[in-house]
């Protein structure tokens, strides 16, 4: 199958899902605010939330075992580096109040301007941030 055909599908694949989930259950597909809820519960969705997380992981787990050449070259990143980055991404959601596939497969397909504006700055950011560590030749 060519990267495009998978990018497609895969593309598809989550749309569907997100409404889904949506028709289904009202809930939106935002990562952050799933995993944030059933980190301190406070919800009585908890095995909504858990399934959504699991789902998550178990499908990276299967579409690897089926093609792990989807998934490009390992970063060699270091542990501080990962710790790092997974500090800002937390710091992003919580500023933004949400992250891209809430506000940018959600959002996005919604017509939210709140969405637009928050994956315009998310992809600007992740542009701006590429070019500088390469630039800096930090990776």
């Amino acid at each position: 199958m060519s990267q495009a055909l998978m990018s497609v599908t895969g593309g598809l694949m989550i749309g569907v899902a997100a409404l889904g989930l949506l028709f289904f259950t009202g809930r939106f597909a935002g990562v952050s605010g799933m995993l944030a809820g059933l980190i301190s519960p406070q919800a009585t969705d908890q095995g909504l939330r858990a399934a959504f997380v699991l789902g998550l992981i178990g499908g990276g787990v299967v579409a690897y075992a089926i093609a792990p050449s989807a998934f490009g070259a390992p970063v060699s990143a270091s542990p501080y580096v990962w710790g790092a980055g997974g500090i800002l991404v937390g710091i992003g959601t919580r500023v933004s109040g949400g992250c891209t596939s809430g506000h940018g497969v959600c959002g996005v397909g919604r017509l939210s301007p709140r969405s637009m504006v928050a994956t315009a700055t998310f992809m600007l950011t992740g542009a701006v941030t590429v070019f500088a560590v390469r630039w800096l030749g930090v990776a």
